[in-house]
């Protein structure tokens, strides 16, 4: 008997006394641990920028109509005039000025040569400071937010969930799930710190409230 016959072995011991028609469904699984590491009451908007940054991803709060304003000041902050654009992504949501935008589908080669990608989110998790995306409308593939060396990216307030079993009730596990926390990072045998390895060295949130955000 070979390693595998053993495991399966085991597992038809184990499910001998389940009923033919059972469903996973019909037995109900305790959810008796913590949900949440968040205190009650606790702003999950200012946990969430202060966790991001902790992941040195640079953050910006602003307001639904201060938006392309701020999109402007990130890019124009990083030097970036030539940036990949995603289907599905609201055109009214960007400044005008001198931008290109490069919209999808786009190479490998295409994605390396521009200096930025500017994405949506599907969901923000306070505690871990993470954006997560998952390939819907305004978000793109996953490509777009490894290839570009520049990740721009906007996050709606209601959108940032408390932790992360809060967010993963929100989100499809159908759909390619993306989850960022900071720039793309690893620490050589020496634990030096290098950043770019698998992904973009810099990471900007900008965060989308309905109240004027306080100075950052």
């Amino acid at each position: 008997m070979n390693s595998r016959q053993a495991v399966l072995g085991r597992i038809r011991a184990a499910l001998a006394d389940v009923p033919a028609g059972e469903l996973p469904s019909d037995v109900p699984v305790p959810r008796t641990y913590r949900r949440s590491h968040t205190e009650p009451g606790e702003d999950t908007v200012a946990l969430f920028a202060e966790r991001a940054a902790d992941y040195r991803a640079t953050v910006t709060l602003t307001t639904s109509t201060g938006l392309p304003e701020a999109i402007a000041a990130a890019l124009t902050r990083r030097g970036a005039t030539r940036i990949a654009l995603p289907g599905g992504f609201p055109i009214e949501l960007l400044p005008p000025g001198e931008w290109e935008w490069h919209p999808e589908p786009l190479d490998v080669a295409a994605l390396d040569g521009l200096d930025g990608a500017i994405t949506l989110a599907a969901a923000g998790i306070a505690v871990t400071g993470t954006i997560v995306l998952d390939a819907g409308p305004g978000q793109g593939r996953r490509a777009l937010s490894l290839v570009p060396d520049y990740h721009l990216c906007i996050v709606r307030a209601e959108q940032i969930a408390t932790d992360v079993p809060d967010a993963l009730a929100r989100l499809d596990p159908r759909n390619p799930l993306t989850f960022i926390s900071g720039p793309s990072a690893t620490s050589d045998i020496e634990l030096e710190r290098v950043e770019g390895v698998h992904g973009p060295r810099t990471l900007h949130v900008i965060v989308v409230t309905e109240e004027a955000p306080e100075a950052s």
